[in-house]
C-alpha cells in the first residue's frame, strides 16, 4: 500500500499526462482560476454518474468524449484527483480526509498542477515554497503534493469533527476559507469512484461519513440564462416573483429604481440620483433603504447585517433574501439581496453602478432572511 502513490503515475497517469505533458506544464492563460466562485450548481450531482464516467476516463477513455459533472478538463483533472486519493490510501488517511483534499485541490487549482499562481504559490494545493511546504520542483511533483498536504492535516487537532471546509482551512489559511464547500459534493463523489479502482479502497474507512455542511449553491437557475446583463439595467424577462413575500417585494422594487446610480462607500442611499454623492448607496446602505421603505428596519453596516434575521441555506434562498461575499463568513465584507431566478442584486464597488449580477458569480459565505 505505500508505494500506491507513486505507482499512480504509471498506472493511471501516463496512458493520459504523457502525450499533454506540455501542456500541463504550460501556464496557459485558461486556466480554470476562477478561485472563490462558481462554476456550477453541485449540489445534486449524480454520483453515480460521475464514478461511471471517472472510472471510463481510468480505463483509459479519452477526456474530450468522456464529459464529467463539475470537471472542465477531465482528462488533466481526473487522473490528478487520482493521485490524490492514491497518496491518502497510501497514508491510511480516512475517506473524510481524502474528501478535504479532493476539495482544497478543486478550489485552489482545479485539479490542474499549475506552474503558477498567487505570489509563489504552486501546484495541485497552490503551496508555497516560502511557506516551507517544499521547493518548487518538490511541489509540482502531485505525489509530494498530496502527501504533504495530508501529513498537515492530520497535525490539525480534531480535524476528523470539522466540517470540510473547516478541515481544510485549517490547512490552507486562505483567504477564502468558506469557498472549499462548494466543491464537497463533487469532491465525495470523486473519492467514491476513484477509490474503487484500488484494492481494498471501497472498503476503507467504511460507514464513516464525513460531516455535511452547505455546498454554497445557488438554488435553481444560477442567473446565466439571462446571457450579459449591461450594468444598470433590468434583464430582458425578469420580473420580480410573483410568490415573493410582499415585503421583499416591495424591498426589491425600490433597490431596482437605484439601478444605475454610482457606488459611494459611506453613502448614506436616501438620494442615490441627486448630486450629493453621499446621498448614493453603498452596499449595505442600499439593503438598508430598500427595507426600510418595506417597513423593515437593518442596521447600518455589512458587518451587522450579517447577524439581522435568520440564517438560511444558500440552497434554500428566496427573494428579499440577503447573501454575503467576500471576507469570512462571520465578517463578511459585501452584501446584496436576492432577487429569485438566480439574479442578485447590488451596489458592487467604487465606479461602479447598482446593478443585477447572476448569482454564479457569488460566493455565498451566508445568507440570512430579514423578513
Amino acid at each position: 500500500m505505500k508505494g500506491l502513490a507513486a505507482g499512480i503515475g504509471v498506472v493511471f497517469l501516463s496512458p493520459i499526462l504523457l502525450a499533454g505533458t506540455g501542456m500541463m506544464l504550460a501556464s496557459s492563460a485558461d486556466a480554470v482560476q476562477s478561485n472563490g466562485s462558481f462554476s456550477s450548481c453541485l449540489a445534486d450531482i449524480d454520483s453515480d454518474k460521475v464514478t461511471e464516467q471517472v472510472t471510463e476516463i481510468l480505463d483509459g477513455a479519452s477526456g474530450k468524449d468522456v464529459h464529467v459533472e463539475g470537471l472542465d478538463l477531465p482528462a488533466e483533472q481526473v487522473p490528478n484527483a487520482a493521485t490524490i486519493v492514491a497518496a491518502g490510501l497510501s497514508l491510511d488517511v480516512p475517506k473524510k480526509g481524502q474528501i478535504v483534499a479532493l476539495a482544497t485541490a478543486m478550489q485552489e487549482s482545479r485539479l490542474r498542477n499549475l506552474n503558477y499562481g498567487d505570489r509563489d504559490s504552486l501546484g495541485l494545493f497552490q503551496q508555497r515554497p516560502s511557506q516551507g511546504w517544499g521547493s518548487a520542483q518538490q511541489i509540482r511533483d502531485p505525489v509530494y503534493a498530496s502527501e504533504q498536504f495530508y501529513k498537515h492535516l492530520l497535525k490539525v487537532d480534531g480535524w476528523q469533527q470539522m466540517t470540510v471546509t473547516q478541515a481544510a482551512q485549517a490547512v490552507q489559511k486562505s483567504g477564502l476559507p468558506d469557498a472549499y464547500a462548494q466543491w464537497e459534493k463533487l469532491a465525495t463523489a470523486l473519492q467514491a469512484a476513484i477509490a474503487k479502482t484500488f484494492p481494498g479502497g471501497e472498503d476503507a474507512d467504511q460507514g464513516k461519513e464525513p460531516a455535511t455542511s452547505t455546498t454554497g449553491c445557488a438554488p435553481g437557475q444560477d442567473g446565466s440564462s439571462f446571457g450579459r446583463i449591461p450594468e444598470g439595467s433590468v434583464p430582458k424577462g425578469y420580473s420580480i416573483p410573483k410568490d415573493a413575500a410582499p415585503k421583499a417585494r416591495k424591498a426589491l422594487a425600490w433597490a431596482m429604481q437605484q439601478l444605475g446610480t454610482l457606488y459611494q462607500w459611506g453613502g448614506s442611499c436616501t438620494n442615490s440620483h441627486g448630486p450629493d454623492p453621499m446621498g448614493r448607496c453603498d452596499c449595505s446602505s442600499l439593503m438598508q433603504q430598500a427595507y426600510a421603505h418595506a417597513g423593515v428596519t437593518l442596521t447600518r453596516t455589512t458587518y451587522t447585517q450579517v447577524n439581522e434575521g435568520k440564517a438560511v441555506p444558500p440552497s434554500q434562498l428566496e427573494p428579499g433574501d440577503l447573501i454575503f461575499s467576500r471576507g469570512t463568513a462571520a465578517r463578511p465584507e459585501h452584501v446584496g439581496m436576492y432577487m429569485g431566478e438566480g439574479l442578485v442584486i447590488e451596489a458592487p464597488r467604487t465606479s461602479k453602478p447598482v446593478r443585477i449580477t447572476p448569482i454564479k458569480d457569488w460566493t455565498i459565505l451566508a445568507a440570512r432572511r430579514v423578513i
